[in-house]
């Protein structure tokens, strides 16, 4: 008897889970009958075993993903019944890559596009080679010697970012603009990378690249690649870093989308962000590409096979995009849905604390739920925990969502939130006498 193929399988994790869920049943009476969801982890990794509680998984299976064999036993009971499989987070596209060479017959991206795509110095090779207009100067920066460094200096110039190929999150990436803080930041780097990719799970061997730095406005744009190279893409997004707003620090500040750029200006951001996906060898997956506007020029800042952050609930936020659906749609193959015009406008702002140390006091936050355009926010860190620059592996302290219909609404929300929010730091001591006492909480807006 012939197995019908209906099994979506999402490789490491499950993101926003019970929404993933919501948006693959909605999709159902168009498919023409029930879909499964199938989770697959690697047993080695840690804190895993609790998204076997996801309401609405169907099947969950761990292995170790060291032993090819282990992978192969796993999927080969569902090899007749898959229909789909994808990877949405960053930190797991090495695993991903390990799990394809056993779905032969499913549409994937191949291993060695997701590769360049994972490591930001392969990836620069390849862009250099495909258009050198859209990349900067790079380098792989193998040691911090007095010979490596002005080797480095001499190729890329000050200012330059220093940053690990293949971390995410804007983690460790720094601007030199001398020797001197060029010295401190790789011996910031090289000390701490190691257990950087460790805590972060990540299978690449620590890498560090320097890249000649690019002064204009930052965008970014994900995008559904077909197996055959064909493009789908979601409205643009303006992002601004921490060092736009006085932070001596990278980190997405805040994404804003749609933009009021120009439709031919979109163009050609499309086209530039087009050129990456092709020069990578992207295919059968999203893809997150980061821009740079300098004057009327884009340059790429890099490629990402995957869904970009925050991105699932801006779209459908503003233009009424089902993000997560149409990432499975280009994988089975089925062209993604996304309406040329939009409802509103989103933004995702994350906030860090000015200085380091550890947290005395969080001023505002309750006051941003009685906003007009408020969505959701999500409090990483409270009084007692210790505030850290992601430039030195820290994470934010809250995550906010906003949404209005009218866009001067939106930015004077934005301009409160800036207002209302103070969040105090002891520079020595930690407050809390080395206890933990930080528990994630998400509060929404009811609609």
């Amino acid at each position: 008897m012939k197995k019908e193929k209906n099994i979506i399988l999402f490789v490491m994790n499950l993101p926003e889970g019970a929404d993933t869920i919501k948006a693959v049943r909605e999709y159902e009476k168009e498919f023409g009958g029930p879909l499964r969801m199938m989770l697959l982890v690697d047993s080695r990794v840690r804190n895993t075993r609790f998204l076997t509680e996801t309401p609405g998984l169907d099947i969950y299976k761990s292995c170790d993903f060291s032993n090819p064999d282990k992978i192969a036993e796993v999927l080969l009971e569902y090899e007749d019944e898959l229909l789909a499989v994808t990877c949405r987070s960053e930190k797991h596209i090495r695993r991903f890559m390990q799990v394809i060479p056993h779905v032969p017959y499913l549409r994937t991206p191949n291993t060695e596009s997701l590769e360049w795509a994972s490591d930001k110095y392969e990836m620069r090779k390849r862009l250099q080679t495909y258009d050198a207009k859209i990349t900067p100067a790079f380098t792989w920066v193998k040691n911090n010697t007095k010979v490596e460094r002005d080797r480095v200096v001499k190729k890329i110039g000050f200012p330059m970012i220093v940053k690990p190929a293949n971390l995410a999150a804007s983690l460790f990436v720094t601007i030199c603009y001398h020797e001197e803080e060029l010295d401190k930041t790789l011996r910031t780097i090289f000390r701490k990378i190691k257990k950087a990719y460790e805590t972060e799970n990540s299978k690449a061997l620590p890498k560090v690249v320097a890249e000649e730095y690019m002064e204009g406005d930052m965008y970014s744009i994900d995008s559904y690649v077909s197996s055959r190279g064909k493009v789908y893409h979601c409205p643009l997004v303006r992002q601004k870093t921490g060092r736009e707003i006085g932070h001596d620090d990278f980190f997405n500040y805040l994404q804003m989308t749609p933009t009021a750029l120009k439709s031919e200006t979109v163009k050609k951001a499309e086209a530039a962000a087009e050129k990456a996906i092709h020069a990578l060898g992207l295919r059968s997956t999203t893809a997150h590409v980061e821009l740079m506007k300098i004057d009327d020029e884009w340059k790429i800042v890099e490629v990402g096979a995957r869904v970009g952050g925050f991105r699932n609930v801006l779209h459908k936020l503003s233009c009424d995009i089902n993000h997560t659906l149409n990432d499975i749609l280009i994988r089975i193959p089925k062209k993604p849905v996304v309406p040329k015009k939009c409802q509103g406008f989103a933004c995702a702002m994350k906030w860090f604390a000015e200085k380091e140390g550890s947290i005395t006091e969080l001023k505002g936050v309750k006051k941003i739920e009685e906003l007009d355009s408020f969505h959701k926010i999500v409090v990483n860190k409270k009084v007692g925990d210790r505030a850290v620059f992601a430039r030195n592996g820290g994470r934010s302290v809250f995550n906010l969502l906003m949404y209005n219909a009218d866009r001067s609404q939106l930015l004077a929300d934005i301009r409160r939130v800036e207002k209302l929010v103070e969040i105090k730091v002891a520079s020595r001591g930690n407050g809390n006498n080395g206890k933990k006492v930080a528990k994630k909480t998400i509060k929404t807006k009811k609609k």
